[in-house]
C-alpha cells in the first residue's frame, strides 16, 4: 500500500521564503520516492498576517489534514496544531523565537516560541535541518528526544545555471531582511568598498527601515538596492550576474541562501555563526560577523582576483549539488515517515 502524507504547504502560497521553498520543492522530491502527497494549502489565506497564520495551523491545516486521507501530516513550517488529526512530524527548521527574537511582538514569540516548544514535545516526529538546529532544539524544548537531522535540499536549477558576471561588481543578499540575518554588516562592508553595490532580495521586515537609514548616514544609499521579493527569472538572473553572495547572518537553522549559491557557482563570504560552518563544508571564508575589518578583508580578496575566485566556486560547485540534492532528503524522510506508519 503505498504510504500517503499530508503536507503543509501553505507557506508556498504567494510570496514563499526559505520555508515556502522547502515544502514546494519536497513535496516534488517525496512524489518520486514513490510517497502520495496531499499537499494542503488555502490559496485565498494570507500565511504572512499573525491572525491568518494560526487560523491555519490551529483551524484549517488539522480539518484538511483529518479530511485528506493521509496517514500522517508533515507540519512543514515549524508550527503545528496543537490538537491533531494524525500523527505528526514537525520540522523545525531553527530555535529562534527562543533565541534571537527578543525584538519580536510579545504575542509572536509567545505563539511561536514558547507555544510551540510545548507542541513539539507532543509530535510522533521532530525533523530539524542541520545538527547545529539539533543542538539548538535538544537545548531548548526540554525534549528528550533526539531529532532527525535531514539537510534540506536546493533547487537542482540553481546547478545549472550559466554564470556571467557582470563588470561592475555587485554582491547579492538572500532572504528576508531581518535583523538576524545582520543586513547593515554588507552596508558597512560596500560603505568601505567604493566600487561594490549591495543588492538585497527578499520580503522585508521592519528592520529595512532600519538598515536603509545605515545606507544613507553612510553616504552609500545609492549603491544599495532592496529588491524586495521578487520571482524566480529575477533570482536566477541575479545569481547568473552576481560577482558574489554575503551572508551574514547571526542566526540561520539552515541557510539557504549559502546552501543556493554553493551550487550556483557564486564566490561566497559568510558568516562563522549557527549552521553556517557545517552547510559551508570549509569551502568559503567564514568570518565573525562582529569583525567588521576581516569581512572587508574578504570581500577585497575576491574581487582582487575574480577569475581565481570563480574557478574556487566552481570547483565544489558539483559537490555541492551532489550534497544537497532533494533525493537524500526525500529518502530520509520517507525513512522517518514509513517507521511512524510501520
Amino acid at each position: 500500500m503505498p504510504l500517503t502524507v499530508a503536507l503543509d504547504a501553505q507557506l508556498a502560497v504567494g510570496t514563499a521564503t526559505g520555508i515556502g521553498t522547502y515544502a514546494r520543492d519536497l513535496a516534488t522530491a517525496l512524489g518520486a520516492e514513490g510517497v502520495t502527497v496531499r499537499k494542503l494549502q488555502a490559496a485565498w489565506l494570507d500565511p504572512w498576517r499573525f491572525d491568518r497564520r494560526f487560523l491555519w495551523d490551529q483551524v484549517l491545516l488539522p480539518l484538511a489534514a483529518a479530511r485528506s486521507g493521509a496517514t500522517l501530516l508533515h507540519a512543514t513550517a515549524g508550527t503545528l496544531p496543537f490538537v491533531r488529526t494524525l500523527p505528526t512530524v514537525v520540522t523545525v527548521h531553527d530555535m529562534a523565537w527562543l533565541r534571537v527574537q527578543e525584538h519580536a511582538r510579545p504575542y509572536a514569540r509567545a505563539y511561536f516560541g514558547t507555544a510551540m516548544r510545548g507542541a513539539y514535545r507532543r509530535a510522533a516526529a521532530v525533523v530539524v535541518d542541520s545538527a547545529f538546529s539539533g543542538r539548538e532544539y535538544t537545548e531548548l524544548s526540554g525534549d528528550p528526544r533526539p531529532p532527525a537531522v535531514v539537510l534540506p535540499g536546493v533547487d537542482a536549477r540553481f546547478a545549472t545555471l550559466v554564470r556571467r558576471p557582470d563588470p561592475a561588481p555587485f554582491a547579492l543578499v538572500a532572504g528576508t531582511v531581518e535583523r538576524r540575518k545582520n543586513m547593515i554588516l554588507a552596508i558597512e562592508t560596500a560603505a568601505a568598498i567604493p566600487d561594490l553595490t549591495i543588492v538585497s532580495i527578499g520580503p522585508p521586515t521592519p528592520y529595512l527601515d532600519e538598515a536603509r537609514a545605515r545606507a544613507v548616514d553612510l553616504g552609500v544609499g545609492d549603491r544599495v538596492r532592496f529588491l524586495g521579493y521578487v520571482e524566480r527569472p529575477v533570482i536566477d538572473d541575479l545569481y547568473a550576474r552576481a560577482t558574489l553572495a554575503l551572508v551574514p547572518s547571526r542566526y540561520e537553522g539552515f541557510g539557504y541562501a549559502l546552501a543556493e549559491a554553493l551550487c550556483a557557482g557564486l564566490p561566497v563570504v559568510a558568516s562563522d555563526r549557527s549552521s553556517l560552518p557545517e552547510v559551508a563544508g570549509g569551502a568559503v571564508p567564514l568570518i565573525d560577523p562582529d569583525d567588521a575589518g576581516g569581512w572587508i578583508d574578504a570581500v577585497r580578496a575576491v574581487l582582487g582576483d575574480r577569475d581565481r575566485a570563480e574557478r574556487e566556486a566552481d570547483a565544489i560547485r558539483g559537490r555541492a549539488a551532489e550534497r544537497f540534492a532533494w533525493t537524500h532528503a526525500a529518502r530520509a524522510l520517507r525513512a522517518v515517515y514509513t517507521t511512524l506508519a510501520g
